[in-house]
């Protein structure tokens, strides 16, 4: 291999004469598949940006805020499965991206962050006292690192790229001095290193996992966002084994939520007649997901009477008694070599399967007076396509997308495994640009609005026709529902009236309000026939504040009736 800048494991083409650090970096993002750079236009990287806008595979997208900018570069990596361009800004603006680097993490996102630092050559004595751009991000980079001089920027963003998508996916942050994009360049264009070749592991590691399963008697299979890409090759291997299948947590669209052999979400306030195939379970295939707390169900599964196989990339060690297995691989090969060496077996489906049919089945509230949000979420569920893209936030209202939605098509849910508000519209946007013929939507209460929705103005500029449905109850309902069975009162939750519709409107967008059940159909069609962005100001019940729960029913007085 031919050495480029300090990683001697890059490979090289060929060495374009006349050109800059700046533009070979651009060179080596766009042959890696990066097809958007987002940010909020700063004075720091003018050089870069000007490469970057006319002579660029990518396109350049100017959002509103900085958090907005890096939870749509977090949004196309999770939809693509190909890291975004996310630049931030030399100053303490640079610290709002931390919230979509932060979920990149947490959600094993690709992303690629370059921060503005300061240039190499200062003027002022002081420059060894600037903070260091990267330190707040180390908690959350799974790579991380600052150009010391500017031929090895080209070699530096290579090596990012290879680890972002190799073994656990995450972010990788690098911090390039201002002066470096434009200094000459006379090295080859890097590329990143390919995986290694695992093929003969694969397939021991298939014979193993083929012996468990024909040994065991109830396997349950829990998939997560790694299981996206390999999504038919579950639905076979599930068919042709007879095993049982949950979704991750908010990973709803790793297997279809109609198929025989769906066992269910495994998320917040899961019925335990849901969970009975993981009760009976001696075997358990966790195949792309960390097991994070909701998923284990505040980590009651894998009990330690069931063996465990973890099958993924970027595998950690677990904290478990029992019998436990890990396979670190790509997991589409690896199913493929299941499918073609296991015993096919006929195994009935458990009864979480018809427990879970009757949990996403709506309530009737044809004796509502005002909205119930599940109607909301079953208006939008029937006048959308089938393949729409919901983007979410960790609101109360993504309680009621995540039981009544019902996802069928792969890459269709995009939402944050953490506590974020404020992300279903900055993603959304993103899932627009990187696939503009399919219908997105953003549901989102008053609250995750009031903290991104001018991101709703980088819509209608770029013309990213997505639909922002809005369910306003005038509540932080999450705080609102801890406070009242709490202390019984609630502080600090309660938010003013907003006319949405209107405010659309004076972005540029169409908006529109609804205030009855009868008004959400035919107002979603008619959003759904717009070839500019969609506002739909949906007026709910402020007392259903969860699918399960009202608001009024929490506080003691009303407990003890």
């Amino acid at each position: 291999m031919t050495k480029v800048g300090n990683a001697d494991y890059l490979g090289a083409i060929t060495y374009q004469q006349g050109w800059t650090v700046g533009r070979t970096a651009v060179r080596v993002l766009g042959d890696a598949g990066v097809r958007r750079a987002y940010t909020v236009p700063a004075d720091s990287f003018l050089d870069l940006l000007d490469v970057l806008q006319f002579d660029s595979p990518l396109t350049v997208v100017h959002a509103r805020h900085e958090t907005g900018a890096a939870f749509m570069a977090e949004a196309e990596g999770k939809l693509r499965e190909v890291p975004a361009l996310l630049l931030g800004a030399r100053g303490p603006n640079t610290l709002n991206l931390l919230p979509g680097v932060q979920t990149a993490h947490r959600d094993e996102t690709p992303m690629i962050v370059l921060l503005a630092d300061r240039p190499s050559v200062g003027l002022l004595g002081d420059d060894a006292d600037d903070p260091d751009p990267v330190e707040p991000f180390r908690p959350y980079a799974k790579w991380s690192a600052r150009a010391e001089v500017a031929s090895e920027v080209p070699a530096l963003l290579a090596e990012a790229l290879g680890e972002v998508r190799r073994g656990r996916r995450g972010p990788a942050v690098l911090a390039v001095p201002d002066d470096f994009w434009i200094a000459p360049y006379e090295g080859g264009v890097p590329q990143p290193e390919p995986p290694p070749d695992r093929s003969g592991a694969l397939l021991r590691s298939a014979d193993e996992v083929a012996s468990l399963l024909a040994d065991a008697r109830y396997p349950v299979v829990i998939a997560g966002a790694g299981v996206r890409a390999a999504r038919d090759e579950l639905v076979e291997v599930a068919e042709k084994l007879g095993l049982s299948v949950y979704n991750a947590f908010r990973r709803q669209d790793a297997f279809p939520e109609n198929h025989a052999r769906y066992a269910g979400h495994l998320g917040l306030g899961i019925p335990a007649r849901q969970l009975d195939a993981l009760d009976r379970a001696d075997l358990v295939l966790a195949i792309g997901t960390r097991l994070d707390e909701v998923t284990t169900q505040n980590h009651r599964y894998p009990s330690p009477s069931q063996t465990l196989v973890v099958i993924g990339t970027g595998l950690t060690p677990t904290r478990r008694r029992g019998l436990t297995f890990r396979i670190e691989c790509e997991i589409a090969p690896f199913l493929r070599e299941l499918a073609g060496v296991a015993i096919p077996r006929t195994r009935r489906s458990s009864a979480a399967n018809a427990s879970t049919h009757t949990y996403m089945t709506p309530p009737d509230t044809r004796g509502s007076v005002l909205v119930h949000p599940a109607d909301v979420v079953r208006a939008v569920r029937r006048t959308a396509p089938e393949n729409t893209i919901v983007a979410s936030d960790s609101s109360n209202f993504a309680g009621f997308v995540h039981r009544y939605w019902c996802f069928t098509a792969p890459h269709t849910q995009l939402g944050p495994a953490d506590r974020t508000v404020g992300y279903a519209v900055p993603a959304a946007v993103a899932a627009k640009l990187a696939a503009p013929k399919r219908t997105v939507v953003a549901m989102t209460g008053d609250g995750g609005l009031l903290s991104s929705g001018q991101e709703l103005e980088t819509a209608v500029r770029y013309r990213a026709q997505v639909i922002v449905v809005v369910s306003q109850n005038g509540l932080y309902g999450d705080m609102a529902m801890h406070q009242a069975r709490t202390h019984g009162r609630l502080s600090g939750v309660a938010l003013e009236p907003v006319d949405f519709a209107a405010w659309a409107r004076s972005l540029g967008a169409v908006g529109y309000t609804v205030q009855s059940p009868e008004q959400l159909e035919p107002t979603i069609a008619r959003a759904l026939r717009h070839q500019r962005p969609s506002v739909i100001d949906v007026r709910t019940d402020p007392d259903v504040i969860d699918p399960d729960v009202r608001l009024s029913a929490l506080f003691p007085a009303q407990r003890t009736r």
